[in-house]
């Protein structure tokens, strides 16, 4: 994920070594910028020499704990936390939110999951700005601030659902989506099998042949992307 066109940067705070390197590992091949920090005292030294659009924090760490740090952080900064624990009573996830976390995920946790959970939160954090312009697929065109789309010159009918899920994917054109993301930035009641119908009709509407699909492609064991060109 970017913002303002540059990777995410993101800290992660874990005294686990192996679990610190498999989240560098993982988050690095999605996208993100990764440093990490085994305690507290080394996450302070890497926040004053470098900037982080968030922080993955983990609760039970030997000296400091996760809790105290958030809430120091919370006293220093705005950026997003991530807490991590293998507490995940509904007591610790609301001590969690109390001390400053955005988030709050249990161990063991599923690593979609927390690449869900990264996205939302630098989403909800991130500036929103009115988005201008167009997205241009084969013969399409889709106006992002009127939600219209157009074959060459001709306007093409979409409807409302139609064209805030055009929308969605071409703000984040060549990045797939999972179904479970679509769902919930669109609200779509049915859950994932109305996703599955209005992709559908959407290719309908966009693809020279909807069964073999270039523009608004499925990407196998994710979800959706839609691929300008």
């Amino acid at each position: 994920m970017t913002l303002n066109g540059e990777s995410a940067h993101i800290l992660v705070v874990d005294d686990d070594r192996r679990l610190r390197e498999l989240l560098r590992k993982y988050l690095t091949e999605n996208g993100f910028t990764v440093t990490t920090a085994g305690d507290a005292p080394e996450a302070r030294r890497k926040l004053a020499a470098l900037a982080f659009d968030l922080i993955i924090l983990d609760v039970m760490m030997p000296g400091e704990s996760g809790l105290t740090f958030a809430e120091w952080l919370r006293g220093e900064a705005t950026v997003p936390i991530l807490m991590l624990s293998a507490m995940g009573e509904t007591e610790d996830r609301i001590a969690g939110l109390e001390h400053g976390a955005d988030d709050y995920l249990s161990k063991p946790f599923e690593p979609r999951e927390l690449l869900l959970r990264i996205r939302t939160v630098l989403r909800r954090g991130a500036p929103r700005v009115e988005p201008e312009g167009e997205v241009v697929f084969g013969p399409c065109r889709f106006d992002l601030q009127r939600g219209e789309l157009f074959r060459d010159e001709e306007r093409v009918r979409l409807t409302e659902s139609e064209s805030r899920m055009l929308r969605v994917l071409a703000l984040r054109a060549t990045e797939p989506m999972t179904r479970e993301e679509l769902t919930r930035e669109l609200g779509l009641d049915g859950g994932e099998r109305a996703v599955d119908v209005q992709i559908a009709r959407l290719r309908r509407k966009i693809e020279p042949d909807p069964g073999d699909p270039r523009f608004l492609q499925t990407v196998r064991g994710t979800g959706y992307a839609l691929i300008p060109g």
